[in-house]
């Protein structure tokens, strides 16, 4: 298993715009730097360009860069994978990942996205290749496969079969040990909107989020940020119980395992976030 922790706030850089990849690096704690929906399909060979030039230039950041290939089924995939092979890339986000056996057949650790019916599906199965550091999924393909229109209503909160799909795709990164990364939110405007998402995913346990423009960042990274009362509390009760876990009472209030295991994760959010 990796021994990659990297923070929360993850942002989407398109591989055809390299001038925005060291502002990008600047603002968010990993890059995602994408050769396939951000880029035009008349671009993609400019995109692989433009990517090995920052590699070659020396300002790519290996430990905070992953970089999105075409889907298996794409035209581009194998010259994707090919420049990735060459540049000796640590890590890779697979679009549209379906087949577990083709996934465990590159040679990097990888990001699973799953995006389609059959991705979800087989989420547990894909999580569980030797390879993946960590699963990510994401709504608007899923539904366009689906034959649907939209996976938001008109309030802009997710439809049953989104929410069904994120709760599979998070229990799928669990169940396997793996990083488990909520997807993006499309309304670059919605502000209030992401934070309920992100509120949301850090209390079911998702490890990140991922954006689509920086000014999503800062708003990402807050709400993976535990509160200074939160943080004492979780110091308090540690340093309360020490090696003994079994069940007690703290401040009124039975804690157990699961009590301390949320302890534990909130100590582990603030530092990541540099709230601790």
């Amino acid at each position: 298993m990796s021994d990659w922790t990297p923070g929360p706030a993850w942002l989407f850089c398109p591989a055809d715009r390299p001038e925005r990849y060291a502002k990008a690096l600047a603002a968010a704690d990993v890059v995602i730097l994408d050769l396939e929906d951000a880029v035009a399909p008349a671009n993609k060979p400019a995109a692989r360009d433009a990517l090995q030039a920052i590699v070659a230039g020396g300002t790519f950041d290996a430990a905070r860069t992953v970089v999105r290939i075409n889907a298996t089924s794409s035209s581009e995939h194998e010259a994707d994978v090919r420049l990735a092979s060459s540049l000796g890339l640590p890590r890779l986000m697979l679009a549209k990942s379906e087949d577990p056996a083709l996934l465990a057949a590159l040679p990097h650790e990888v990001v699973v996205l799953v995006e389609t019916p059959l991705g979800i599906e087989r989420a547990v199965e894909l999580a569980a290749a030797a390879n993946v550091v960590a699963l990510m999924w994401g709504a608007d393909d899923l539904v366009a496969g689906l034959g649907g229109t939209g996976s938001r209503k008109p309030d802009g909160t997710y439809r049953d079969v989104a929410r069904c799909a994120r709760s599979r795709a998070l229990v799928a990164a669990k169940a396997n040990g793996r990083l488990a990364l909520d997807a993006v939110h499309m309304d670059i405007d919605d502000i209030d909107g992401l934070a309920a998402e992100c509120e949301d995913a850090v209390a079911v346990g998702f490890d990140a989020t991922v954006a689509i423009h920086p000014r999503q960042v800062d708003v990402i990274r807050a709400s993976y940020s535990p509160a200074a009362e939160r943080v004492d509390w979780a110091e308090r009760l540690l340093a309360y119980v020490g090696d003994d876990r079994g069940v007690t009472t703290f401040e009124g209030r039975m804690v157990d395992g699961p009590i301390f295991q949320q302890a534990e994760r909130i100590l582990r959010l603030a530092a990541a976030t540099g709230a601790q």
